[in-house]
């Protein structure tokens, strides 16, 4: 992983023009649907789960709800993952993981989103179930089996442990090489 950071921040440096000219031979509508960017990251036959994943993605960065990721939502999505204070990459970690929306984080949203991404990735350096069992264990205080936003943030922010899992299972950085490789034709 150490060199695509540079790689990623060098590819980010680039000037907006640049940037928007990829973005447009890509997707000459200005208009990145679902499809399309399961169709970018060359993702076919996925498991339900890995399918659901890429599906909480791009809703999270879909930020208006059009049904369409757009210049600005795809540079905004790629500057958090890439640049981001830790307390948005963690809101964004949130609403991805609360796959029904309710505002709080159960065992099973975080396990079925971790093992999509493992599903995706082909990494399987952790077991799902471990992880969750260790972020409840030390986050759910109160032991309610599901975890609001402020007890996720705060929670994560405590353990560094957690901190460093979490940013090894979300590592988006394959994905965003694909996609900055994929508009660069």
């Amino acid at each position: 992983m150490g060199n695509h950071g540079s790689n990623l921040d060098e590819i980010l440096a680039e000037d907006m023009h640049h940037w928007y000219n990829k973005f447009m031979r890509e997707s000459p509508s200005g208009l990145i649907t679902l499809f399309e960017l399961k169709s970018i990251l060359g993702l076919k036959g996925m498991s339900e789960n890995a399918n659901s994943y890429v599906d909480q993605v791009f809703y999270t960065f879909d930020m208006d709800g059009d049904g369409y990721i757009d210049f600005v939502e795809y540079i905004a999505a790629i500057s958090l993952m890439l640049k981001g204070e830790i307390n948005q990459k963690l809101k964004w970690y949130f609403k991805l993981f609360d796959q029904d929306g309710n505002g709080k984080i159960d065992r099973d949203e975080l396990e079925t989103i971790f093992s999509a991404i493992q599903d995706i990735t082909r990494n399987r350096d952790i077991d799902p179930e471990e992880i969750v069992s260790l972020i409840f264990e030390r986050i759910d205080v109160k032991g309610e089996g599901e975890l609001t936003l402020e007890e996720f943030i705060e929670g994560a922010k405590d353990h560094t442990d957690i901190m460093d899992t979490l940013k090894k299972i979300m590592d988006l950085t394959p994905v965003l090489i694909i996609i900055v490789e994929g508009l660069a034709v």
